[in-house]
């Protein structure tokens, strides 16, 4: 019996019997338990043994078997040639180290390695089981052919057992321009599942599964939530039997024969995370903290960046480009990226991914004219590129059509006028290093934005055409890797068809995530918010766009736009050579509000209000030792009530005095000192005084908005 304590969260495993571990208790911190309880423990919570389909109780290990009499989802599925489907593993060896330095009286966390043979199927087994000092589960698992002849690998999946008060089930799907859209469904017997096959972590994906009491929202309730930590196909699961068995599942999801493991060859699953907490914020909060402590977490200030796309598309000119330049400046930008277009023949959509050479048509002196600029402006220089992609209209392609994905002589169909360059063959992938490296080997690049914009179908290594999205996911992360590693200062985002590829293990390898190409500030609010409930704003890309959504056509007044890029990590998509006098500099207020409280996004505790009219939505974040909070109330409709009822500023110290005032810019809705009537009586400079207990619990009144609106709340402490 083994206890894992850490940051208020308890992980209870049972090693006996030389079985697979078992997760006796995931959930809050039960203390420290000495042997004779842990032993008790375990006693109290054995099932009685009745209606099982073997005799005595099952069992059920964080890798299932079906040898111990579950016959649910199996955690391994493979054979060898047809024999051995069905595994018995015995544990060799068990060793516990530390998972990391523990927080102060959050208990030591730690992991557990177990080591397991099962000589008649010829498989070694190697699963490692984690506490994090943020109180994270992490764990995976490692399978090695010890046979000698071929085992074919069809599934790997892992495992966290949630309680019977577990009844509601959340998770998320979506689109493109709409991504991470929730979902809640009753937790109810039997088998939910949730498989991507697009190649990448997909729109449509998980994301996050969670289990939670009835009625669970972001302050409230019980909730277990599970992420699997992999950008190509994945299936993630909530599994409840007849005999009060309920668990959590993921593992990559692999194409048929995509992994046969030759004897001595291993496969490692994706890591699978787990985080439980009250409320949703407090397990998007574990995630944070984790994200947080990366050695290469972004630590400086995040830079007001420009993205020349909605600017100016495939219209790639010198002189607008300076002018461009020029404006970012002024409004206090600190970041210009150009974006599709400088390469090849590349003046559309239709050709030239692969050909990744500065074009001579649009550029005959090349980049140096533009980062010159840039650079000389003080700003930071940073390019678009999609190196995983190939164009059938290309150079590349004509000269190495057998570097393209396919099923073997037949070429899947088009998507976008592209195709997939196999990266797994190691000429592509030499190719591919070698033309990016001398790139940003060559101009001041210190950002990349890295595309994938469309999904893996029929993806297969030529010319065999055997499954190849494991593979290709691989073979990514290695070349991701390799340039991190040849170019350590710049910065790399992870673009999807903007939100298409956000998961932990790509935000191993990448600086920010493009949240949406739809920078609709309405669909923004919800996009942003579930993003958020995932990984931190700082590694959020959450742009100010042009008063008409380029993907909607809805309008919005600059301050509702700029209002909702600000939680994040700012920055603008507009062609501000466009913008009128008094567009600009209002931009130029927003941008300093940004420089001002980044500080504070970007290292504080993000929390969201469950405020009963559906209408209205409060988000904020709240400094890690309580001295100040921002806050966004928002209207994304009409409200039934008129004018609405108080909100209360969730996540504040309760025995704290703070000072609660509007925040300008974002004092005045659309800047409009008429939106009004009659003013607020609290809504001035100075504001109100009260103690955090009573803005939690009795709260402010709200003004009233008209929908598509916002403004900024701040909470000081005194």
């Amino acid at each position: 019996m083994t206890q894992l304590r850490a940051a208020g969260v308890g992980l209870v495993l049972d090693l006996t019997g030389g079985t697979l571990p078992r997760v006796l208790h995931w959930g809050a911190d039960l203390g420290g338990l000495g042997p004779g309880e842990l032993a008790d423990l375990r006693l109290a919570r054995a099932p009685q043994p009745v209606g099982f389909p073997v005799d005595g109780p099952v069992e059920v290990a964080v890798l299932p078997e079906q040898s111990a009499g579950w016959l649910g989802t199996p955690g391994l599925v493979g054979n060898r040639g047809g024999r051995d489907f069905s595994t018995a593993f015995t544990v060799r060896e068990t060793e516990r180290t530390a998972a990391g330095p523990a927080l102060p009286g959050a208990g030591e966390g730690g992991r557990v390695t177990v080591r397991a043979h099962d000589p008649a199927a010829g498989l070694d087994l190697e699963l490692l089981i984690e506490l994090t000092p943020a109180g994270l589960v992490r764990q995976r698992a490692a399978v090695v052919n010890r046979g000698s002849s071929p085992f074919a690998l069809d599934a790997l999946h892992l495992t966290l057992p949630v309680p019977a008060v577990a009844t509601e089930l959340l998770d998320f799907t979506g689109h493109h321009l709409r991504e991470r859209g929730p979902q809640r469904t009753a937790f109810t017997q039997g088998l939910r599942t949730r498989e991507n096959r697009t190649g990448r972590t997909g729109h449509d994906s998980a994301y996050l599964l969670a289990a939670g009491t009835a009625g669970f929202g972001s302050r409230s309730g019980e909730v277990w939530a599970v992420h699997t930590a992999w950008s190509g196909n994945h299936r993630t699961f909530a599994e409840r039997t007849f005999h009060s068995v309920s668990l959590l599942g993921s593992g990559e999801l692999l194409l048929s024969g995509e992994v046969e493991l030759a004897p001595g060859e291993s496969y490692a699953s994706p890591w699978q995370y787990g985080s439980y907490g009250r409320g949703l914020d407090e397990v998007s909060a574990r995630f944070h903290r984790l994200l947080r402590a990366r050695p290469r977490h972004p630590a400086a200030p995040r830079p007001v960046t420009l993205n020349t796309w909605e600017a100016v598309y495939f219209d790639h000119d010198l002189t607008r480009l300076r002018a461009l330049a020029d404006a970012a400046v002024a409004v206090g930008a600190e970041r210009f990226v150009l974006d599709d277009g400088w390469f090849g023949a590349r003046r559309d959509d239709r050709r030239a991914l692969g050909d990744w050479y500065v074009s001579d048509e649009v550029w005959p002196g090349g980049l140096r004219p533009l980062t010159d600029h840039v650079t000389g402006l003080g700003l930071q220089f940073g390019i678009w590129v999609e190196p995983e992609m190939i164009s059938e209209d290309s150079d590349l392609a004509r000269a190495h059509p057998d570097w393209i994905m396919a099923t073997g002589g037949r070429l899947p169909r088009a998507a976008r006028h592209q195709q997939v360059l196999d990266l797994a063959r190691p000429e592509a992938y030499a190719h591919l290093l070698a033309r990016l490296d001398e790139l940003l080997g060559t101009y001041p690049v210190s950002y990349l934005k890295w595309d994938h914009n469309r999904d893996l179908v029929e993806a297969g290594h030529r010319p065999t055409g055997r499954a190849g999205v494991h593979g290709q996911t691989l073979a990514a992360y290695r070349l991701l890797d390799e340039l991190r590693r040849r170019h350590p200062g710049v910065e790399i985002e992870s673009c999807s068809s903007g939100g298409g590829r956000v998961d932990l293990e790509i935000l191993r390898r990448t600086d920010r995530v493009w949240v949406s190409d739809c920078i609709d500030a309405l669909e923004r609010q919800s996009i942003q918010r579930w993003t958020n409930a995932l990984i931190p704003l700082e590694l959020m890309g959450t742009h100010v766009g042009a008063g008409t959504a380029h993907t909607t056509g809805r309008r919005h007044p600059l301050d509702f736009r700029a209002g909702t890029a600000l939680f994040g990590h700012f920055g603008i998509e507009w062609d501000l050579t466009a913008a009128s006098p008094g567009e600009l500099a209002r931009l130029g207020e927003w941008v300093a509000l940004y420089k001002e409280v980044r500080g504070l996004l970007h290292t504080g505790t993000a929390v969201h209000a469950d405020h009963p009219d559906p209408a209205l939505r409060l988000h904020g974040v709240v400094a890690a030792d309580g001295s100040d909070a921002l806050y966004a109330l928002v209207a994304t409709a009409t409200s039934e009530l008129y004018p609405p009822g108080p909100v209360r500023l969730p996540g504040l110290d309760p025995g704290a005095v703070y000072r609660v005032r509007p925040q300008p810019p974002g004092d005045l809705p659309d800047g409009n000192p008429h939106h009004w009537g009659v003013p607020l009586p609290w809504w001035t400079p100075e504001g109100v005084r009260l103690p955090g207990r009573v803005l939690a619990a009795a709260g402010l009144q709200a003004p009233v908005l008209h929908p598509e609106r916002l403004v900024l709340l701040r909470a000081t402490r005194v």
